[in-house]
């Protein structure tokens, strides 16, 4: 009945039901953890990927290509084998740390108002894109701006056209996708405008994406102005300086009336701020430590509302690991050792976990903050060299995860950095 509170306990609760979700409460459940409550805001599981129709998912986790929803449909009938049923429709609005258990307030049109006792929570709420807000594009206010993942969802999963001629802003995945998916679909994309002097998305999707279709990505380039009454008319371009001042000379305006936002995705972390929990500058995740578990104790983080992943196989990788810490802690078999801190060098935008273990393997993950060639990425403690591989080119788009296999017992701390190799 809507307006009535239920008291529930349960073991572990997760928030989300896409891909990081449903792999962190299916290792809960093999790790011996039973009681476990999934929770989704959407009116079904799978998150994103269920508009994600093109291939490219599976490879490195299933050994195969799939599609987004086939990749989503793995995880949602291995979850309902083990009796993993996401409770949809259902929106988790608060975090109450009370020690040793924590309560998640639910809120939802089935169930009204639910306060869950649990011991531990595995945030898995995803990301969200930046939009016209955030990045502040001056001009009118008219229809037809919107964010390349509402044109993917419009697209995809209710068969309607966002528009005829298409600009892009942003050279995102999921703009450079949608550039081709709107060319299909018999559109004009007159370009894509990229501000940083190289693509933020993945290779792969620069050549398959615009190259295969003539689409012309204008890097260091970047919109000045929106004209248009009801509708989007026209978009002013400029390039721009190394301080990213738009230049006098070189401008052109392009006609359309569809503009997409293709300009970073933020994950979704205002229900963590809420519970207390310390976000990264940089990555706009929380800080985590070697299993994952943020600074309040019983909370745990994994997925794209953790760090915006390149691909979905490394989202489900990491939420397994989350949801076999989060095991842990829950029996109190948590892995023994000092954390000690990770730090980020010369070149390196951000790594993650903040923390790891001495005496225990670690999984380092890292981008970088701008394209390079022929350097070396080493990982070394305050005594030893623990890794060094040459890159003969490195991008921000590629998140690079580096295994090692133990952190010394004497470590005081790790770094990780990017060093140029002489010709």
């Amino acid at each position: 009945m809507v307006g009535s509170k239920i008291v529930k306990s349960v073991d572990a609760l997760v928030i989300g039901a896409g891909p990081a979700g449903l792999a962190a409460a299916l290792a809960l459940k093999n790790s011996g953890i039973k009681n476990i409550l999934v929770v989704e805001r959407e009116s079904a599981p799978g998150g994103i990927l269920m508009q994600c129709i093109h291939n490219g998912f599976g490879l490195h986790r299933f050994k195969e290509e799939l599609t987004g929803p086939e990749y989503a449909e793995r995880y949602i009938d291995s979850a309902r084998k083990e009796d993993i049923i996401p409770l949809t429709n259902t929106a988790a609005i608060d975090i109450i740390d009370n020690g040793k258990t924590k309560t998640v307030v639910l809120l939802s049109e089935e169930i009204g108002l639910a306060s869950i006792k649990t011991k531990v929570v595995i945030l898995a709420m995803g990301c969200r894109e930046r939009n016209r807000g955030n990045i502040a594009i001056p001009g009118s206010r008219p229809a037809g701006v919107i964010t390349a993942g509402l044109a993917q969802k419009m697209t995809n999963l209710h068969g309607l056209l966002p528009g005829k001629k298409i600009v892009i802003l942003g050279s995102g995945d999921i703009g450079l996708i949608m550039a081709r998916r709107l060319t299909w679909e018999g559109s004009k994309v007159k370009a894509v405008v990229e501000v940083q002097p190289h693509p933020g998305g993945l290779n792969r999707n620069i050549v398959q994406c615009l190259n295969d279709f003539n689409i012309p990505l204008y890097l260091s380039h970047t919109i000045t102005n929106i004209t248009g009454d009801k509708r989007i008319r026209k978009v002013h371009i400029a390039p721009i300086d190394t301080h990213f001042d738009p230049k006098k000379t070189g401008n052109f305006t392009l006609s359309c009336d569809c503009l997409l936002l293709s300009v970073g995705l933020i994950p979704e972390n205002e229900l963590s701020l809420k519970a207390g929990v310390t976000l990264d500058p940089i990555t706009r995740g929380a800080v985590v430590g070697a299993d994952l578990m943020t600074n309040v104790p019983g909370i745990f983080s994994c997925g794209n509302v953790l760090q915006v992943h390149d691909l979905v196989d490394f989202v489900s990788e990491e939420a397994e690991y989350c949801g076999k810490a989060a095991a842990a802690y829950i029996k109190g078999t948590c892995k023994k050792g000092a954390q000690i801190p990770v730090k980020a060098g010369n070149l390196v935008r951000y790594v993650l976990p903040s923390k790891v273990r001495r005496g225990a393997e670690a999984l380092i993950s890292l981008r970088s903050m701008g394209p390079s060639k022929n350097v070396s990425i080493i990982i070394k403690t305050d005594t030893e060299v623990l890794y060094k591989a040459i890159h003969k080119k490195i991008f921000p788009s590629i998140m690079l995860r580096i295994p090692i296999k133990q952190i010394p017992a004497g470590a005081k701390h790790v770094e990780v950095f990017f060093e140029a190799e002489e010709k």
